[in-house]
């Protein structure tokens, strides 16, 4: 292939006019400089750059290649596609053996048909009447079975309830073991705290519980806000006097009767939520609580007919949400 000249401003751009040329990269064309471009001064006697170009013999051949490779791939494409002989075979054999298949059955069909119910048709109403009785027969039966077996299962459920509800019943040693270390942890607390308070307990025997109740000043101190640290301290307590309890004894911890007055401002709470949420329609979530507030305020909404409470969330943070029923 003869050499072709161009010319640039640069080399470089020279170089570049002639990869566009021939569409290949400058690696593939065999480059001959015949002048490099001058600028000149300011514009004035600038030269432009002159370059000899042409393809390289081994791009030749590479492209000729090419041509050969597309022109066989093009007839074996010709080759492949007349190839129409087995779908007109496929189309003309199931046409045919279908037909003959059909008529036979249904002569069969329409034949056989009549003459069985003739022949059957008195016989249908001697078997029908002997299936009532067989019927009534089991129903007899199984509700002998259902009133054999009802007593039996009520009776399992009032022994279950009535050994769930058996009293825990403790000696006068473990009342006052208990009442001892109660004392003495709080005791130790308190002195701590620089606090002068009295402190009574009281054991319930029916409800199972240890009564403890504070006398002194500054009694807001030990309730904290919104009973956090007396909650802290009753948790404490609980956990020391049950060390060495083998039934769990229920500890409640209470001063300057806190604990009546955050249950009646705790309901009221629940009613006025409830009012709101009947007339917005609207969820309302709570601040945090712990269980026994929690415990307050769905039994304080159980019977609202409006209304209905769940709790979410993790402690510390579990609060109770109030939602519309959509009545």
């Amino acid at each position: 292939m003869e050499f072709r000249e161009i010319t640039a401003k640069t080399v470089d751009e020279a170089i570049t006019k002639a990869c566009l040329e021939f569409g290949i990269s400058s690696d593939n064309l065999e480059i001959e400089v015949v002048r490099e471009g001058t600028s000149g001064f300011f514009g004035i006697g600038s030269k432009p750059a002159i370059i000899r170009v042409r393809r390289k013999a081994e791009e030749e051949e590479f492209s000729i290649l090419e041509e050969l490779k597309k022109e066989e791939q093009k007839k074996e494409a010709v080759r492949k596609e007349p190839k129409k002989e087995p779908r007109k075979d496929i189309k003309k054999e199931p046409k045919k053996e279908p037909k003959k298949e059909n008529k036979e059955p249904r002569k069969e069909a329409v034949k056989e048909p009549k003459k069985e119910v003739k022949k059957d048709a008195p016989k249908p109403p001697k078997k029908e009447n002997n299936k009532p009785a067989e019927k009534e027969v089991v129903k007899e039966a199984v509700k002998e079975s259902a009133v054999k077996e009802a007593p039996v299962k009520k009776e399992t459920k009032q022994e279950v309830k009535k050994e769930e509800k058996k009293p825990v019943v403790r000696t006068d040693e473990q009342v006052a073991a208990m009442k001892r270390d109660a004392e003495k942890f709080l005791a130790g607390v308190f002195k701590a705290m620089e606090l002068p308070v009295n402190i009574q307990i009281v054991y319930d025997k029916e409800n199972d519980s240890l009564d403890i109740n504070f006398d002194g000043e500054d009694m807001g101190i030990l309730i904290g806000k919104r009973g956090q640290t007396l909650d802290s301290l009753q948790y404490l307590t609980s956990l020391v006097v049950n060390k060495e309890q083998e039934n769990y004894v229920r500890v409640k911890l209470d001063t300057e009767d806190y604990r009546s007055r955050r249950k009646d401002t705790l309901e009221n709470l629940a009613r006025n939520i409830a009012f709101k949420v009947r007339k917005t329609r609207k969820a309302v979530v709570l601040e945090p609580m712990n269980p026994y507030e929690r415990r307050i305020i769905h039994s304080a909404l159980q019977g609202n007919k409006y209304v209905e409470t769940y709790s979410e969330g993790n402690e510390p943070y579990r609060h109770v949400v109030v939602v519309y029923k959509g009545r």
